[in-house]
Formats: structure tokens, C-alpha cells, sequence
């Protein structure tokens, strides 16, 4: 189903075979929680042992939309879909084919991204054919996503602290215009340990990555196109961002645009990975966000997606 963010993969959030039907179609690891898709912000409470004030307070500023909120679950959801975790998390999803798919099933779905685990993220239903063809009965189509990534994945510490888990339009910036405290978590820009029990989809394991090497460069357009100098050839490519690109094909440099603002960029990075492999890439180099706003968000899918290869131009 289409979503404001990306296209998940749904079934009921309280049915062990319906989730399991969704890990084998992903051949996503079963310590990865999924989460849970409501239609109205009443469906919560069955869901979850408690919602504090804090949770209801972001509830009401950011639902419908990309934000999911975890809390203790109830025994509504089985350990399945929580990834084996005492907690899940939920959220109100803002496109309006989500909203009446779920309130037409009657039930709260369960639906992450809805690529094959590890890969791009898809943002059109022809991004989902092309991982999940013969895999699941039926896509639902809704255009392209307007928000091209996964929600924001926020945590309370002792309810009254946000600990953002994944990082999404919802920034750390707009979380304080409701929360006093908000903190991001470590892992969101480092790898975490195969042995971590993670509490947010996204923290674990390389994601987002296409069949090419990838490798995030961090600098500015000036340093980039000097690291890039004598790394080009056949199979290699740069992903820049729109005004880098007069400056790359003065240099020769084979290159292709994913936007020229944070959201811009989050909207087209992971259409723009799927055609790196369309092209035949072997190696792609990114011109790094920046790591603040949405920045945080897309920096984050691109850490995983190059597996951590970092390098200071």
C-alpha cells in the first residue's frame, strides 16, 4: 500500500501467520519490528500498555503523518511483529489510500518499507513490482511518495525525553517545538553491534543499498570534484547534488542530480540508487547531505546504504 513516505507491504498487525507471510516476502530478519499503521489516533490505546502525556502531545501535533511513536505493547500485538521487542510502534500514516485501506480492513496494519531487506526503499508501485513481483498478491497504487523515506522512529525516556531512533521529515527541530528534551540516538549515525537489540526498523542491519559499491563523500562541491578527479571510468558514477552539476560535466565527471534541498534530496535517493543499477554502475560516489533537518534523514539511508564506507574528501 502507498504511504506519505514509502510504499509498505501490509498485513493485520495481529495475525502471527499474515506476519510472517511479510518477513518471507522480504526475507527480512525476524529481530526487526514492523510497525503498526492505524487510521485514527482512537486505535492507539488498545495497541499499548499506556500512552503518556508527552506521546499525546506529539500525537496531536504530528498525526496524521511521518512519525512513529514507541511504546509498551499490549497483548493486541504478538512478538512477532514487534521483533521479539515488549514494545511497538505506531503511527498514523497521512495518505489518504492508507487511511482507507486500513479503515476498509478494520484493523490496524502492520506494513514496512516493501522492498526485498537490504534494498532501495520503494517509492512507486514500480519500485515495489520489481522487488516483490510473484512475492505478494496485489500492489495498490498511489503514486510516487511524497516524502521518498521512512518515518521518524522516536522512543520516551521516562517520559519526558524523545530519543529519536530513526531519523525522517519529522526532525529533531519540530520534536522540540513539542518536547523540552530530544536527543538522538548514537545509532543513527553509527553502526551498531550484529548482538544490539534495536528498538526501531532501520538501526541494524545494511539497508537501502543498491547491487553497486557505494561510498559517501563528505566535503564540499569543490572537494568532491578534486577527490573525483582520478576515480573515473567505466561503471563509475557520482550522485551530486543539481548545482553541482554544470561544475561535474566541465570536469568530465559522469554524474546525475538527486535534488538541490534536504527534502528534494529524501524525495529522489532511493529512485535514484534503483537507477544506478538500471545504468549498470559497479561504483557510485555521493556528495554527502548535511546531517541537520531532513539532511539527518537522508544521511542516515546513506550510511547504511554504503555499509559505512565514509571518506573526508
Amino acid at each position: 500500500m502507498p504511504t506519505e513516505t514509502v510504499y509498505g507491504l501490509a498485513c493485520d498487525a495481529g495475525n502471527p501467520e499474515a506476519v510472517r507471510k511479510v518477513f518471507a516476502a522480504k526475507g527480512r530478519p525476524a529481530d526487526n519490528p514492523l510497525i503498526v499503521h492505524i487510521q485514527d489516533i482512537a486505535e492507539w490505546q488498545p495497541l499499548v500498555t499506556e500512552i503518556p502525556p508527552l506521546a499525546m502531545r506529539l500525537a496531536e501535533r504530528f498525526w496524521p503523518g511521518p512519525l512513529t511513536i514507541i511504546l509498551p505493547r499490549s497483548e493486541r500485538i504478538p512478538s512477532i511483529t514487534a521483533g521479539g521487542l515488549d514494545t511497538v510502534g505506531v503511527r498514523f500514516p497521512a495518505h489518504p489510500v492508507a487511511q482507507a485501506m486500513i479503515r476498509a480492513a478494520g484493523i490496524p496494519l502492520a506494513a514496512p518499507s516493501g522492498n526485498r531487506s537490504g534494498s532501495p526503499s520503494p517509492t512507486t508501485s514500480a519500485h515495489m513490482l520489481a522487488d516483490m513481483d510473484g512475492r505478494i498478491p496485489a500492489i495498490v497504487e498511489g503514486g510516487a511518495c511524497i516524502c521518498g523515506v521512512e518515518s521518524t522512529v522516536i522512543a520516551l525516556d521516562d517520559g519526558q525525553t524523545v530519543r529519536v531512533l530513526r531519523p525522517g521529515f519529522v526532525t529533531p527541530e519540530h520534536l522540540q517545538t513539542v518536547a523540552e528534551n530530544v536527543i538522538v540516538d548514537s545509532a543513527v549515525l553509527a553502526q551498531v553491534t550484529a548482538d544490539t537489540v534495536v528498538r526501531s526498523p532501520g538501526m541494524k542491519y545494511k539497508h537501502y543499498a543498491p547491487n553497486a559499491a557505494v561510498t559517501l563523500v563528505q566535503g564540499s562541491a569543490e572537494e568532491f570534484l578534486h577527490f573525483m578527479a582520478d576515480r573515473q571510468g567505466e561503471g563509475i558514477c557520482a550522485l551530486v547534488f543539481d548545482s553541482d552539476m554544470p561544475a561535474c560535466e566541465k570536469a568530465g565527471l559522469r554524474a546525475i542530480p538527486y535534488g538541490d534541498t534536504d527534502e528534494a534530496r529524501a524525495a529522489s535517493v532511493f529512485a535514484m540508487l534503483r537507477q544506478l543499477d538500471a545504468l549498470g554502475i559497479r561504483h557510485v560516489y555521493i556528495r554527502a547531505p548535511r546531517t541537520d533537518g531532513v539532511g539527518l534523514a537522508v544521511y542516515n539511508r546513506l550510511i547504511r546504504a554504503a555499509g559505512y564506507d565514509i571518506i573526508h574528501a
